[in-house]
């Protein structure tokens, strides 16, 4: 599907995928959900597509779950749909992230292989403070990078932290300043998109299988919890 709150282009054998909302700081509706993951399935079945990079226009990546209407069992489903598809893509995933990376759009960040930041990269993980669950497989994925103790405090308490603090915690790659962003972020791209689609295709799964074993469990179990608590995705 198109939408102009998702924009994609394809040169030199890297998908780039920006998010399109800069007046609602990227904010995640259903439409724009729906037009990722149609991207995402995409890029996986173009042969001349070898990295899917994922990034966001204005002045964040992603602010999260648009709250403005009411949530709904779709929103959960969009949502979630995104972040399995992210994993799954057999190529790899590169996040570009700037400004505020906030609840489901940090959850879609750590959805991707690899993370390069902006210095003004500004993360947090609301969900506990307003009584919802976290989305996109975070409880696997944020105790993968950064251990169970760490991803406890982070969700529970909520806290904002910083790119330097996201790289110490094995969060995020690579830092850069802002005006750099785009250059390192295309130069890391090309340099997975040289890989031989089948050497990068069995890296990704092995690793994911091997570190990401518990990522599908994750998705049930954070559904449930979801419902248990009225379904809201922030």
């Amino acid at each position: 599907m198109t939408t102009p709150k998702l924009l994609v282009e394809c040169a030199d054998g890297i998908m780039t995928v920006s998010l399109n909302r800069p007046g609602k700081l990227n904010a995640i509706d259903n439409e724009l959900a729906r037009a990722l993951l149609a991207a995402i399935e995409e890029a996986s079945r173009d042969e001349t597509v070898r990295v899917l990079l994922l990034r966001g226009n204005g002045r964040a990546f992603c602010a999260g779950r648009d709250v403005g209407s009411p949530p709904t069992e779709e929103d959960l489903v969009w949502v979630q749909g995104v972040a399995k598809a992210l994993v799954r893509l057999p190529k790899p995933v590169l996040a570009s992230v700037h400004g505020w990376t906030v609840g489901a759009g940090f959850e879609w960040m750590l959805n991707a292989d690899l993370v390069v930041a902006g210095e003004s990269a500004r993360f947090k993980l609301p969900e506990a403070s307003l009584g919802v669950f976290v989305t996109g497989g975070l409880s696997a994925t944020l105790s993968a990078y950064a251990g169970v103790a760490r991803a406890k405090a982070l969700m529970l308490l909520g806290e904002e932290f910083s790119p330097a603090q996201a790289q110490a915690w094995g969060l995020v790659w690579k830092v850069v300043p802002d005006q750099e962003l785009e250059l390192a972020s295309l130069e890391i791209g090309a340099r997975l998109a040289s890989l031989q689609p089948a050497v990068a295709a069995g890296f990704k799964r092995v690793l994911n299988e091997i570190g990401l074993c518990h990522f599908d469990d994750a998705i049930a179990l954070e559904n449930d919890a979801q419902r248990a608590l009225g379904g809201r995705v922030i």
